[in-house]
């Protein structure tokens, strides 16, 4: 195995000697830029052991894939983030490095990254993506907001973008909890949109979608408990996201077990919820007393929790507005009046300005339309980075401070 030094020398010379300047690739002969993540190379048939741990006691194979994907969350462009990777194995391949340390790796990459202009920046990105992922922190992003205000389309980008596996739809939930829940001791849930059912009265309307929040919030205990457990980042969207369950303050506890407690941030738009585990989780139930008989007191993880709220511009939410009612129109036959449409947007808004309203307790609110799209998804991007790195990187304030 080439040492640490070596191998980065090594690596660095054939980088220099290949004079490709500035952002040109290399690429095998005759093959053309890598553009696409189904592209082959020669190189792919060639593994690379990456040694990890000061003895080198363990080691994996190299992906250019997952180098790729890693680099994409950092920001690079999906195009160049292929190219580089793939410029990272045929350096390590084309210099008999077959067998590198990871310190040797990521020293290479840099000198990659550097050269294509994406620097320090971006090179810190990449250090606390790992650190973050090696901390195995747990990470659940809730993206609110009304009906036909692009959640799900920026939920799966996001999700995309970062890397995230984990993407859970509140209306799936809801679905699945209204054909197989028994009712025997609660309301049932219908079949038709809280938004699109009368109500006497705004409060009664709240009422009913905050009940039906509350059901749909004991629907996502299991996966909710499990990435707190297992450390994995999780993705919630949906409508039935009611903040007042999710922003929880240090007195009553978080997650049901009240083991861990969430704290709201102050009304910052460039800080994340963060969640510091606590041992007094008197109100634990069968999770203390099962504790109690352990020799060892668990600890649960500290966790980020990132919401925001989706907000629409008027003339773009009526719109995909109108697109709902042509499909509903489709499937039932039925026509949709003006007077009913009139009421659907009411009904709209009043959960809208509910939802909003919690923005001074640490929900932000981000506005989109229709045209300025890419804009928020790349807004957003930057902005669950920043919270990442504010949790991953400094202490959580302790309990009751």
């Amino acid at each position: 195995m080439a040492s640490g030094s070596n191998g980065t020398v090594q690596v660095e010379e054939a980088t220099a000697a290949g004079g490709s300047g500035h952002g040109a690739p290399q690429t095998t002969p005759g093959s053309g830029p890598q553009t696409a993540r189904g592209t082959a190379s020669k190189y792919d048939f060639v593994k690379v052991k990456v040694w990890l741990g000061a003895n080198s006691d363990h080691y994996y194979i190299l992906s250019r894939f997952l180098i790729s994907r890693m680099l994409l969350v950092t920001k690079i462009p999906n195009h160049v983030a292929i190219k580089i990777s793939l410029e990272l194995k045929k350096l390590l391949i084309d210099n008999s490095l077959l067998d590198v340390s990871q310190s040797d790796l990521e020293a290479n990459l840099f000198k990659l990254m550097e050269r294509r202009g994406y620097g320090a920046e971006y090179i810190e990105r990449y250090k606390m993506m790992t650190r973050f992922h090696h901390q195995r922190m747990p990470l659940i992003i809730l993206v609110c907001g009304t009906a036909c205000v692009g959640k799900s389309t920026l939920a799966t980008q996001l999700a995309q973008r970062l890397n995230l596996p984990n993407v859970l739809q509140t209306d799936m939930v809801y679905e699945l909890l209204r054909t197989t829940t028994d009712h025997v001791n609660s309301a049932p849930l219908a079949s038709t949109p809280v938004w699109a059912r009368d109500f006497a009265s705004s409060e009664e309307l709240i009422t009913e979608f905050c009940r039906e929040c509350r059901v749909v919030r004991k629907g996502l205990d299991g996966d909710l408990k499990k990435a707190m457990k297992d450390g994995k980042p999780v993705i919630i969207e949906g409508l039935h996201l009611d903040p007042a369950i999710y922003l929880m303050n240090e007195e009553s506890g978080g997650f049901g077990s009240g083991a861990v407690q969430m704290k709201a941030s102050p009304s910052r738009p460039d800080s994340a919820a963060v969640a510091e585990g606590t041992n007094n989780g008197a109100s634990g139930e069968s999770v203390v007393s099962k504790d109690e008989k352990l020799p060892v007191k668990w600890t649960p993880p500290k966790c980020i929790i990132v919401p925001v709220v989706l907000k629409m511009a008027d003339v773009d939410h009526q719109t995909l507005l109108q697109e709902w009612t042509a499909s509903r129109t489709a499937e039932t036959g039925k026509s949709v009046s003006q007077e009913d449409k009139d009421a659907l947007i009411r009904r709209l808004q009043i959960i809208q300005d509910y939802l909003t309203s919690f923005e001074s307790q640490g929900m932000t609110v981000v506005n989109l339309s229709a045209t300025t799209f890419p804009q928020t998804l790349d807004w957003m991007h930057s902005y669950l980075l920043k919270c990442i790195d504010q949790g991953s990187t400094s202490p959580g304030p302790a309990a009751g401070s």
